[in-house]
């Protein structure tokens, strides 16, 4: 009922939320990075109004007991692991915490693009998919490894293809959130209003963490059907047309407001655009500029973008 919900898939690599050595906010688990770790982002569902809404961790802890697997969890955490709800919940996220760590199915690598970097048979790119990965990685152009690296990082990991950065990015506001029905109303993702500890010190101030969320992994992107924070757009060619023409072409993006003027940047409040990414490729674009993508390099970037899909399988060298 409010955003889109990001994957568990490869989001063990994430690293708990820091500030870097320029002031600025990195990983951390949601969409905002308000839970710390794994553990914490894993109980967190539980007791929350819009997702399975029990009213506390005793709520919880009372359906864990009728589990056919009670035995096993009091095992492993003891036999009076119950007596206390919130550290009941505690192990909980632990036990799935370490599920999603441990678990090969959470992280397979098992996409034609590991089999690319590996060297291994079956992982040639084609050349519409060797160009989109040029693309992907040129500054000028699509500039996703920005953010969305590629590359070893992030405590070691490899290809994760996120770095875990914040950014405000100004999508479009999605009218079918039951939220957003109050115009008052704004998603800010790291400053609110799900995360409270980075909310301006007051009404109506500036804060430079308003309208940033966390940048995805683009690991299996291919597969979702809603992409942002708030599930606006439901293609990989809306989102690639939305990056190459976001301030060229305001009106394709943007309601116009009652006096006919665009409403560009409508999810986010007007003291709060300062936050927008509007330096980096793409979108350092002004109106009459030509795009960084034309819609033939946007075709390029989204074939490679689906060698990023698990659980690829070489036809070709089957038949061979």
């Amino acid at each position: 009922g409010f955003r889109n919900t990001p994957s568990l898939m490869y989001a063990s690599f994430a690293p708990a939320f820091y500030f870097d050595g320029d002031g600025g906010p990195n990983g951390g688990f949601f969409r905002d990075g308000r839970a710390a770790t794994l553990a914490d982002q894993a109980q967190d569902p539980f007791t929350t109004a819009f997702e399975m809404g029990n009213a506390d961790n005793a709520a919880v802890v009372a359906k864990l007991k009728t589990r056919p697997y009670i035995g096993d969890f009091e095992a492993l955490y003891g036999a009076d692991v119950l007596n206390n709800p919130d550290t009941a919940m505690q192990r909980v996220g632990a036990a799935i915490a370490a599920f999603e760590t441990e678990g090969e199915q959470f992280h397979p690598f098992s996409s034609k693009f590991d089999l690319y970097r590996a060297n291994k048979q079956g992982g040639t790119l084609s050349p519409q998919e060797q160009r989109g990965l040029l693309l992907y990685m040129d500054p000028n152009k699509g500039n996703c490894n920005a953010c969305h690296l590629i590359g070893a990082g992030n405590g070691g990991s490899q290809d994760i293809s996120s770095d875990y950065s914040f950014e405000a990015i100004g999508v479009p506001r999605n009218r079918d959130i039951p939220a957003n029905a109050d115009p008052a109303y704004y998603d800010l993702g790291l400053c609110g209003p799900l995360r409270e500890d980075h909310r301006p010190a007051s009404p109506g101030a500036r804060s430079a963490y308003c309208g940033l969320f966390k940048t995805p992994s683009l690991r299996n992107v291919a597969t979702r059907g809603a992409f942002f924070h708030n599930g606006v757009y439901h293609s990989l060619e809306q989102v690639l047309r939305f990056y190459a023409g976001r301030d060229l072409h305001p009106e394709k993006f943007y309601p116009r407001k009652a006096d006919g003027t665009v409403d560009a940047y409508d999810d986010l409040p007007p003291r709060y655009r300062a936050n927008l990414d509007t330096l980096d490729a793409p979108f350092d674009r002004k109106p009459g500029q030509a795009p960084a993508l034309d819609e033939a390099e946007q075709a390029d970037i989204i074939a490679f973008l689906k060698t990023l899909t698990d659980g690829y399988r070489d036809d070709t060298a089957a038949a061979r």
